[in-house]
């Protein structure tokens, strides 16, 4: 028979753990890629979409009766603001209400 010694068993034991620790390595590399991937879609997409909604926000916030706007790819001046919408005169006698949201731009 063979003799089992101290370093077959130790090199019995070294090959049945090694696959456990490749597996549990995997686990946090592909928890660290996840990680990574978040990080690198909050600073390119999400940081600079939330700065320029901030700054629209204050856009609107901004807009005072006798400003110029465009909303809808149509020229005005303010003549009343409400919560949600506003009335703009496009021509002499003709005023419109239009959505906040459909501001593009502000003419001060």
């Amino acid at each position: 028979m063979q003799e089992v010694t101290a370093v077959d068993t130790a090199v019995d034991a070294a090959t049945q753990a090694a696959p456990q620790a490749a597996q549990q390595g995997s686990w946090g590399g592909l928890f660290l890629y996840c990680l990574i991937i978040f990080v690198i879609i909050y600073f390119f997409m999400v940081r600079p979409n939330k700065r320029r909604m901030a700054e629209y926000q204050k856009m609107i916030d901004s807009i005072k009766v006798g400003d110029r706007i465009m909303a809808a790819g149509i020229y005005g001046t303010v003549k009343k603001i409400s919560e949600k919408t506003l009335e703009m005169e496009i021509a002499k006698g003709v005023v419109i209400e239009v959505s906040k949201n459909a501001v593009a731009s502000v003419e001060k």
